[in-house]
């Protein structure tokens, strides 16, 4: 497998647990079109799964220059890039639920509209259509993937809600919603995500498939103060959540969930783990990734309501 690689954090589960070692490294932006073109030629790289992005929602809404930049431009530079060589048969591009914006109607099919406002939905939406407009105009097999909130073991971004919940648990600390937990949203398990993406590649196989853009999660709306306290009942802490905010912060959507009944009906993908179970897998990795900071002092940082994954 080839990863392209700008530049790794001092803490990286990647370099820390020798994910690197398992890689070939090819040292690149994906800003770069020509950088891109001598990876994807020098490797002899015939699939692509471009999940590159600026990712954290509220550090995106704060600063959406590196958005524009990372998510809108380094998509259409990797695309260009396929398209030149002609030798890349299929790619398959991450967009996000948070895409389609805000609807009344829910769940969210493939068919709605994308309605995104805030920097960070806009520039996903931004990559999804420009995706697909490859896909029509060039004949391309490629295909975009909108997941749920996707979580699991191996998340290092503190100021995302179960990376944060669970670090304030392994510290004997009560959990802060930093809104007031109403929001809803649909979470997905780390692997039935990669088993959708693999999914969605094995599917461009065939060209009807071309230019699709697939829904994957579990349809199953959880409010945030809910997801906290799922946490807190699998660490056996006894604690409850500190819910210091007031409404949705702005930026937000209120509520978000997928119809995925079309990956499942046609490409065959079912997700398999249940919230339950997947809380319980993730806090015995942080609880143990996080063992030795048990005596540090507590140090929250950002919004624990901002995206995954």
């Amino acid at each position: 497998m080839v990863a392209l690689r700008r530049d790794v954090e001092h803490s990286s589960r990647f370099r820390d647990e020798g994910i690197e070692q398992r890689c070939v490294l090819a040292l690149a932006d994906l800003t770069d079109h020509d950088a891109l073109v001598h990876v994807l030629n020098e490797h002899d790289v015939t699939e692509v799964f471009h999940l590159g992005a600026r990712t954290i929602v509220g550090t995106v809404n704060r600063s959406p220059l590196t958005a524009w930049e990372t998510n809108v431009r380094g998509t259409w530079c990797l695309l260009e890039a396929c398209r030149t060589l002609g030798t890349v048969p299929k790619v398959v591009v991450a967009s996000s639920d948070k895409a389609y914006g805000a609807h009344d109607e829910l769940p969210y099919r493939e068919s709605f509209p994308l309605r995104a406002q805030y920097p960070y939905d806009v520039s996903k939406a931004c990559a999804d259509m420009i995706a697909r407009s490859y896909a029509a105009t060039f004949s391309m097999a490629i295909a975009v993937t909108r997941l749920a909130n996707v979580y699991g073991p191996g998340d290092l971004s503190w100021s995302r809600l179960v990376p944060d919940t669970a670090r304030a648990l392994a510290r004997g600390d009560a959990p802060v919603v930093r809104s007031d937990g109403t929001a809803e949203r649909d979470f997905l398990y780390v692997e039935d995500a990669v088993d959708a993406y693999l999914a969605v590649g094995a599917s461009l196989n065939d060209p009807v498939f071309y230019g699709r853009a697939w829904n994957a999660g579990w349809g199953k709306p959880v409010a945030v103060i809910d997801l906290v306290r799922g946490l807190i009942d699998v660490s056996g802490r006894e604690v409850e959540p500190e819910v210091r905010g007031t409404g949705i912060p702005r930026g937000e959507i209120d509520r978000q969930y997928l119809d995925s009944s079309a990956i499942r009906s046609e490409l065959g993908w079912e997700p398999k783990w249940e919230l339950e179970r997947g809380l319980r897998i993730t806090w015995e990795w942080y609880e143990r990734h996080l063992k030795s900071d048990l005596a540090k002092p507590s140090k929250r940082g950002g919004r624990s309501f901002d995206r995954r994954t």
